[in-house]
């Protein structure tokens, strides 16, 4: 398969260091030296549909498809307002789609993981073009008294659109059960049947562990998909990496001992916007021209679970009406 069609779409509200240094111990220091990230984009007037919406019309227009035109939408989402029914089925009406949809939840890698899916269909020829959004929230459950995980997030949305081509190298995803090191709790309706006691857990991040996993997952999945498909570091033109943390990029970076020009970051601008971080700097990427034609890309992302994923493809380069 390839990519047709790219969107992305952020909260208006942007939210700096220094304002959250205003009731948060912390500064614009603290924060920049261990993560990278100046400000961030929260959502505050908007909703996260409004977000899945927008990069998905973005995407579709780029594509020159129609909701009509669109066979399968899968939407990356970690936690939103709704349970049931999934946010994929409530953006489909307002993006003009009539199709089946399906939600995943992989945390951060959801990209990935929606990419290796959107595969296997084309694979399968079950279905043609398909549209992958993914909007997410992750502010939403930090606790903001706490800037150990508070100062990390912001909201966003990317997307793209996928169809028959030739673009798409390979795949791979991966599942290492380590739930105690990232996880967010939210408790069910009460059942007197039921007499466990539950309650809410904000965002819980051990962030030394996380760090060790990220690196090292990340690091063995690049080697394990270059090495399956016979390519070499120096073969791609850049590596999009989740962008979750300054410091865990530059660390595969040195693992891989590449130059930083092929580590591309937006996380300065955005914080960590999950699943969204990747199709969002594919996006605006692609907009800016900085992918050259027919030129390797490598993603990789890694997420709470502990789950990532990595993907080769060729870029086709994109015109854009807007």
């Amino acid at each position: 398969m390839k990519i047709i069609g790219t969107g992305s779409a952020l909260p208006e509200k942007v939210v700096t260091n220094e304002m959250l240094a205003s009731f948060l111990e912390t500064s614009d220091e603290w924060i920049s030296t261990r993560t990278g990230i100046k400000t961030r984009r929260l959502l505050s007037h908007e909703t996260l549909i409004d977000l899945g919406v927008e990069a998905g019309k973005k995407a579709m227009a780029a594509s020159g498809l129609q909701g009509s035109d669109i066979d399968y939408l899968i939407c990356s989402n970690v936690a939103n307002t709704y349970v049931t029914p999934s946010i994929s089925s409530i953006i489909l009406s307002q993006i003009g789609c009539k199709c089946p949809c399906l939600d995943v939840n992989c945390a951060c890698t959801g990209f990935i993981y929606a990419l290796d899916i959107a595969e296997a269909f084309h694979k399968a020829k079950k279905y043609k073009n398909i549209l992958i959004i993914c909007t997410e929230s992750p502010s939403r459950y930090c606790n903001w008294h706490e800037r150990e995980t508070s100062v990390l997030f912001g909201d966003g949305a990317g997307a793209v659109v996928v169809t028959d081509g030739d673009n798409f190298v390979d795949s791979i995803v991966t599942g290492d059960s380590h739930t105690d090191v990232l996880y967010y709790k939210r408790t069910m309706e009460f059942t007197p049947f039921d007499r466990a006691e539950e309650r809410t857990t904000s965002l819980v991040m051990q962030g030394r562990e996380v760090f060790k996993l990220a690196v090292r997952s990340c690091t063995r999945d690049i080697r394990t998909i270059l090495e399956r498909n016979n390519m070499k570091p120096e073969d791609f033109q850049y590596f999009l990496l989740h962008q979750a943390n300054l410091r865990i990029i530059d660390s595969i970076r040195e693992n891989m001992k590449q130059p930083v020009e092929k580590f591309p970051t937006n996380l300065q601008k955005y914080g960590n916007t999950s699943s969204a971080s990747i199709p969002i700097m594919i996006d605006e990427m692609s907009r800016a021209n900085m992918f050259e034609d027919g030129a390797n890309l490598l993603l990789s992302a890694f997420g709470g679970g502990f789950v990532t994923g990595a993907a080769i493809m060729k870029w086709e380069k994109i015109n854009y009406n807007d």
